[in-house]
């Protein structure tokens, strides 16, 4: 038994139903007006589908290190050092990779904000070499 708070009644609730039923089955929008559909992703949007950025990969600018070090710390985690942040980064279960280049980082250096650490990161990050004995 309904007790009548819904805010829509059942008539209503079929109707939106019905309209929905073509964006559910055809997986794109289906309006005819154009201003109802989303907008595209723009030039300089992350790339969000290429998995998480990390200091020393291809993809790694400044500005790309900065959203994901953003996206994972907060401001109570600055100032800090490198093992504060790469814990504070293993609590918000950031990528591995990230947490990675923190650590080999200068034990001793001090951070007073994301876009200090992400100017460090992308700066002395530099691949492993091989082969070195």
């Amino acid at each position: 038994m309904q007790r009548g708070s819904d805010r829509l009644s059942v008539h209503r609730d079929d109707e939106m139903k019905h309209e929905l039923q073509g964006l559910l089955r055809s997986g794109h929008p289906t309006r005819t007006e154009e201003w109802h559909d989303p907008e595209p992703a723009a030039e300089d949007d992350p790339q969000v589908w290429g998995g998480p950025v990390a200091p020393g990969d291809s993809r790694a600018s400044l500005e790309t290190v900065r959203l994901e070090l953003a996206r994972n710390l907060s401001r109570t985690a600055f100032p800090s050092g490198p093992a504060e942040l790469a814990r504070a980064l293993r609590r918000k279960n950031a990528p591995d990779a990230l947490i990675e280049a923190l650590e080999r980082l200068p034990r001793k250096a001090q951070y007073a904000n994301v876009q200090e650490l992400a100017k460090e990161l992308t700066h002395t990050e530099r691949p492993p070499r091989e082969g070195r004995a």
